[in-house]
Formats: C-alpha cells, structure tokens, sequence
C-alpha cells in the first residue's frame, strides 16, 4: 500500500512563473534624474523633463481609466490597467539593461584604448571618433532614453496606485511548459503507424 504522504507530493504539481519586472528592477537599472543631468552635461545632450514626463505619463493613465470608467467594472479596470502599467515597467527594464550592457562595452572600449600597447584601439583616422569614443556616446544616448523610460514607468505606477487604489505589482504568469502537448501529439503520431 502506498504511503498517503508519498502519493499526495507525487500528486503535487510545481508551477513555476516567469516573473515580471518590478519599478525596483526598473530603478536599479535606469539612471535617476541627478545622472541623467551628469550625462546630459558631460554628453552635450538634451537635459530631460524629468517630472514633466512622470507628470504626463501619470494623467494619462489616470485620463484613460476615467474615459472607461463607465465601461469597466473594477476588476477589468484593475486587470486593464495591470497590463498597461507593466508594458510601461517592462519597456523601461529592457532599456535599463541595454543602457546597462553599453556602459560594460563603453568601459570596456575605453580600458583597451588607454593601453598604448594595443595598435588596433589607437583614434580613428583624422575628423573620425575612435570606436571607444563612439561607445561612450551610444551609451549616453541609452541612459537619457532609459532615464526617461523610467519616467514614464514611475508615473504609470503612481497613476494605477490612484485608481486602483493599490500599489502596482507585475504579473507573474505561468511558464508554459510546450513540450507536454507536443509528446501527447508525437505519440498519438506514432500509435497512428501501428493502425
């Protein structure tokens, strides 16, 4: 006879989830307002509205749950908005990590081209940036773009926290497990070759 404990775990399904990025994920990823203005300065870019953008991006989302308002019922409303607001956070995670990885490679580039040593990192021809230099400005370029992401995701986040009346957190949905149905299929295939 089986032991009951031993059936039951045997039983147990294990679901795992992808996560989703999270406004924290967002703020360790994106530069704040103090080094986009560092950037801006040492780049020569545009210095960015900062506040006018999360300002904007606030009303919007505000704006658009009370348009639906009468249309939705709360928990749509709550599920629309969800969803909304985590295109925002995943759009501004995914530049964090692109404005991250081109910081590595400028760094990168950079170190290699202070070694007087390295024939193939000396300048560019006369009137060209050398490559290290090039690298430093794309990342300057992915810091102001990723800053004002995470703008945007910071007044998403406060406007669903308004609405909803609940702090914003990502949706964690099931990892699809595609194999399963797949096997069910190749072997219904393979029974269907005895007929």
């Amino acid at each position: 006879m089986a032991n009951p404990a031993t059936s039951s775990r045997q039983s147990a399904r294990f679901l795992r989830l992808r996560k989703g990025a999270t406004i924290e994920m967002v703020r360790l990823t994106c530069p704040d307002a103090a080094q986009a203005l560092k950037i801006a300065e040492s780049f020569g870019t545009a210095v960015i509205d900062s506040d006018g953008i999360r300002d904007l991006h606030e009303r919007l989302v505000i704006e658009t749950a009370d348009a639906l308002g009468d249309g939705l019922g709360d928990k749509a409303m709550q599920i629309h908005l969800q969803r909304i607001v985590g295109a925002f956070v995943g759009s501004a995670h995914g530049a964090g990590q692109f404005y991250s990885r081109a910081v590595t490679e400028a760094r990168d580039a950079t170190a290699k081209a202070a070694n007087d040593a390295r024939d193939e990192d000396l300048d560019g021809p006369v009137g060209y940036d050398s490559a290290a230099q090039r690298k430093r400005e794309f990342a300057a370029d992915m810091g102001v773009q990723a800053h004002s992401l995470r703008m945007a995701a910071e007044g998403a986040v406060a406007a669903y926290a308004q609405v909803i009346g609940e702090i914003w957190k990502p949706f964690d949905r099931p990892v699809e497990q595609p194999g399963h149905p797949l096997n069910r299929k190749a072997a219904e295939a393979q029974i269907s070759a005895f007929d």
